[in-house]
């Protein structure tokens, strides 16, 4: 089979494995934090003294990570250079009393999480991740990476209208997946989940549960310059940020303290302890700046002369709906990244962060689009504009250019990883 001239395929084969590693958050700032651990880079927790010495550090909360490197001789009032992320994808996820099911059918009662296309994760074999709580207070991760469950359509020949007026879901009545045969037995499911990951199952206390296609990621087209895969909203911004951290720690000397902060809860508002609208980031960055011998000045000095690049996935232009998108402004597949801009603050970029933008783009060589909405459509938002506002930081948002965001399985060009890290590893550097 031909492949594309150009198409560096290591970095996007590591992103599959990437993605076939991390079908939670959970399981997502594990993986980010066992290659931080292979690079040198070590866990800190937040219940104990951090101290200021070089080095790179990272701080686990559910599914988030905060990572750092403090190079040699960074004053206290040294500003950060930052990528920021989210861990979490739009899915099904384990209702509090799981075990449900009629007419002879067992089933598992879920909860639609963020903005599912619904009907994508119908007649899709599904897996369950997530983690579990012991009464001990530690937590287990949960992978069950086979076809466990799945979502049946309603044949047409019971539903005589669907491609006609359109397939019609109710997301209480129409969403829960089956799993087996039988009757319903209260506990069935956490007695399963107790035998997958070791545990017993009366030491179960609490639960954090989703679905996940269990189809791996794969390259697209007679050439394969694309990619397949499940959550890239927004792991392909995890991963690509994981190893721009990790390449900018490898320099001596540089001018910045490079971050990367990958949050939960984004597809929902951000709104929790482990999402960008809570106080993780700045807590982690101001205890950085005390630790080095810092007071509230050097906080306010390192914080004006901070930038993050906010990295979330955007719309590619679509051959079937083109009239769907701003006509000037047709990001493509493999066409680089893209720089998000919205005037209303849908997107916290300005003039001011193009230029940044811009530059580390240049520095590393790599290509770069363009993207804003069609006036007559509403405007997604990411954590840019949370980040930018909640800590007073210049935000630039960007990504790469998807089809399909928020399916079971999306779309990207099998260049733009690679691309993408390049242009944040330059942004880190300075």
């Amino acid at each position: 089979m031909s492949a594309q001239p150009g198409i560096d395929r290591g970095h996007t084969d590591d992103l599959m494995s990437f993605l076939r590693a991390s079908p939670s958050p959970y399981h997502a700032v594990a993986s980010a934090a066992e290659r931080l651990e292979k690079a040198g880079f070590r866990r800190i927790e937040e219940t104990a003294p951090w101290d200021g010495t070089a080095g790179g550090r990272f701080v686990l909360r559910g599914g988030a990570i905060i990572a750092w490197y403090v190079p040699e001789g960074a004053e206290p009032a040294t500003p950060y250079r930052i990528v920021g992320a989210h861990t979490d994808s739009p899915n099904l996820r384990v209702k509090p009393i799981p075990d449900t099911g009629a007419h002879g059918w067992r089933q598992i009662a879920v909860e639609v999480y963020g903005g599912v296309l619904l009907n994508t994760w119908l007649d899709r074999d599904l897996g369950l991740s997530g983690r579990i709580t012991l009464r001990d207070g530690s937590h287990h991760l949960v992978t069950v990476d086979r076809p466990l469950l799945r979502v049946p359509q309603l044949a047409v020949h019971l539903d005589r209208s669907v491609n006609t007026e359109g397939l019609k879901l109710d997301k209480q009545r129409h969403m829960t997946p089956i799993w087996g045969l039988g009757s319903v037995e209260e506990g069935d499911l956490l007695r399963f989940v107790a035998e997958e990951t070791g545990v017993a199952a009366e030491e179960i206390a609490g639960w954090d549960l989703m679905t996940h296609s269990v189809e791996p990621p794969a390259y697209l087209g007679r050439d394969r310059e694309l990619v397949a895969g499940p959550r890239m909203d927004n792991l392909v911004s995890v991963h690509a940020g994981t190893a721009a951290l990790i390449a900018a720690a490898a320099r001596q000397e540089l001018p910045y303290i490079p971050v990367l902060a990958a949050f939960d809860h984004e597809e929902n508002g951000s709104q929790s302890d482990t999402g960008a609208d809570g106080p993780l980031l700045g807590t982690v960055l101001e205890r950085s700046v005390f630790a080095r011998g810092g007071a509230y000045e050097d906080r306010a000095r390192a914080f004006a002369g901070t930038v993050c690049l906010s990295s979330d996935t955007g719309h590619a232009v679509h051959p079937n709906y083109a009239e769907r998108h701003e006509p000037g402004h047709h990001p493509r597949p493999n066409g680089g990244p893209i720089l998000k801009v919205n005037v209303n603050q849908r997107y916290a970029t300005d003039g001011a962060g193009r230029a940044v933008f811009a530059a580390a783009c240049e520095r590393a060589g790599v290509p770069w689009q363009s993207f804003v909405s069609h006036n007559s459509m509403p405007c997604g938002t990411t954590i840019g504009p949370i980040t930018a506002a909640r800590h007073g930081i210049a935000t630039v948002d960007i990504g790469i250019a998807i089809l399909s965001m928020h399916s079971a399985r999306e779309l990207c060009g099998a260049q733009d990883p690679r691309l993408l890290a390049k242009a944040l590893h330059a942004f880190l550097e300075g």
